[in-house]
């Protein structure tokens, strides 16, 4: 082998390492082995998932709980067909994600031989790219591009399919030297910047609308800034939430059809809406009235009001940071006169505890945990109960809400962050979908919290079922003993049933920095509030 050649599996490596990733989510086969050996050698670290949803799943929870990119990886056929639940997750939440997949030798591909498969055919719809890979070379040039685009471009799950000869083979090493990457930044028109100027100099009752691209723009102390400077009101989307404290007066908390009184108040009366980094989704011009608006996205597709621009959020921030807005002194007293919290009682003593107070127990003792959701009634209650005081410390599936999310989300966040405790808040359906990822959790022993809001059923389905059709079917669930189940994981677990009991559990198992389990039964009759539908 001459000496200045490099293997095509060793190659991504190296440019993976250049990037800073130092988490790879995965399970081997035979397929993706030239990748592994490469990774074996190698400062990245793998994260051995016990099923391929799970590295999906962890991939996504590390790149929201970082804001930075997470990648996953699996073989061909079975492996990568597993992925497909966690990429389409992060596909409608635009997490920005790398996923590696491993296929049958080329001569062996379309022959419907052993696990072969148009592996492309079923991720497109679900990545903004998949690339089929023929040749070292263009896996290699097509690895480099996904960082820049990433950084300047809409975000997203990209797929990139490596038939295993290809992983084999040699390149050139001098295709390497272009690594670094220009700073790029997309100038905004000067044309364009003079209207934003004078639409935000003659607006009285201005709101800033921030959602998932100001976090991933990590925007929070200019965004915080620029609204301190002129005393204008923050509402957030659903993903947006915490990009400010909750807590602090400017925040007039979600807008849209979950939003708080302040929020659609604000939204309903402004003058003017500077949305930044969100989309303008039918859930969300719920709580949107006539207003102008200026709207900031990396995503063009997305781009809708008066002005739109195609930008980072925190450089467009940086372009008028200097603008000159004097709004109506009462506009923001007139905000604040209205709830930025959601109205649920918490203070039930019944038992079986009622699972809004369980929720609240939970929170009210997280102690600055990242909290991360699945899906289902809980997933409900959290939303109306929590304050979100940073960035990235609640994270949810939102636009495809799969169960079986958060235990591997958490795994993700847990790697994000090592310093932090993660409490994943599951149903007893939700747990049953990943609890193999137990296992992963024990191995590394992470400090995760996996709290199960167990009500024998799939409630939120049951409660549709009962509302449009009168009756139930096929929602009640005979479940296995989870104290035990975890045992079996060699991790400690704890069954809680009243208030009170639930608060005192968590902080004892948040002081252990340990995996740990607490099964909370919950009154199985206890319904959401749930928008109005037609029958």
């Amino acid at each position: 082998m001459e000496s200045n050649t490099l293997r095509c599996a060793d190659a991504l490596i190296k440019i993976l390492e250049f990037n800073d990733v130092k988490f790879i989510f995965g399970h081997p086969g035979e397929q993706i082995l030239p990748f592994y050996d490469s990774m074996r050698q190698s400062k990245v670290k793998h994260i051995l998932m016990r099923h391929e949803q799970g590295a999906a799943h962890a991939a996504d929870g590390y790149s929201r709980a970082s804001a930075s990119v997470g990648v996953c990886t699996s073989t061909a056929g079975p492996g990568a067909m597993n992925l497909v639940m966690g990429i389409a997750t992060a596909y409608k939440d635009s997490i920005p994600i790398i996923v590696i997949t491993g296929d049958v030798p080329t001569d062996k591909k379309g022959r419907n031989e052993f696990q072969d498969i148009d592996i492309c055919a079923v991720f497109k719809p679900i990545t903004l790219e998949s690339f089929d890979i023929k040749t070292p070379e263009e896996g290699i040039l097509a690895l480099k591009s996904i960082f820049e685009t990433f950084k300047y471009h809409k975000k997203g799950p990209i797929h990139l399919n490596f038939p295993k000869d290809v992983l084999e083979d040699y390149i050139d090493e001098s295709i390497m030297e272009t690594l670094k990457y220009e700073n790029y930044k997309k100038q905004v028109d000067p044309d364009t910047l003079k209207n934003v100027f004078k639409l935000l100099e003659n607006s009285k009752k201005p709101l800033i609308l921030a959602g998932a691209g100001a976090v991933w723009s990590h925007a929070s102390d200019i965004l915080l800034k620029f609204a301190e400077n002129h005393n204008i009101p923050v509402a957030t989307t659903y993903h947006g939430r915490g990009i400010i404290s909750e807590e602090n007066s400017l925040s007039v908390g979600m807008i849209g059809l979950r939003g708080t009184d302040a929020g659609n108040y604000a939204g309903k009366n402004c003058d003017l809406i500077l949305g930044l980094g969100c989309r303008f989704s039918e859930r969300t011009i719920v709580g949107i009235g006539d207003s102008k608006i200026i709207h900031v996205n990396l995503d063009e597709e997305v781009l809708e009001g008066d002005i739109i621009i195609q930008s980072d959020v925190k450089e467009f921030l940086e372009d008028i940071k200097d603008v000159h807005i004097e709004i109506d002194k009462k506009w923001l007293s007139e905000v604040q006169k209205h709830s930025n919290r959601f109205h649920i009682n918490t203070d039930y003593l019944e038992i079986p505890i009622k699972p809004q107070r369980a929720i609240k127990e939970i929170l009210d003792a997280s102690n600055n945990s990242i909290i991360v959701n699945d899906a289902g009634t809980h997933t409900t209650w959290v939303t109306l109960i929590i304050s979100v005081k940073t960035p990235s410390s609640l994270l949810f599936s939102g636009g495809f809400g799969p169960m079986g999310y958060g235990i591997p989300g958490a795994i993700g966040a847990a790697f994000a962050n090592p310093d932090r405790t993660v409490i994943a808040i599951v149903g007893d359906g939700d747990f049953q979908m990943t609890s193999q990822e137990l296992a992963t959790i024990n191995e590394y022993d992470l400090p995760i919290l996996v709290c199960i809001i167990n009500n024998s059923s799939l409630r939120i389905i049951k409660q549709w079922q009962d509302r449009i059709y009168g009756e139930c079917y096929q929602v009640e669930l005979k479940n296995p003993d989870f104290i035990k189940l975890s045992q079996a994981y060699h991790i400690p677990s704890v069954k809680v049933d009243s208030p009170g009991q639930i608060s005192s559990a968590v902080y004892k198992a948040l002081s252990f920095k340990k995996p740990y389990l607490i099964e909370i039964v919950v009154d199985k009759n206890e319904e959401i509030p749930l928008p109005e539908v037609s029958k």
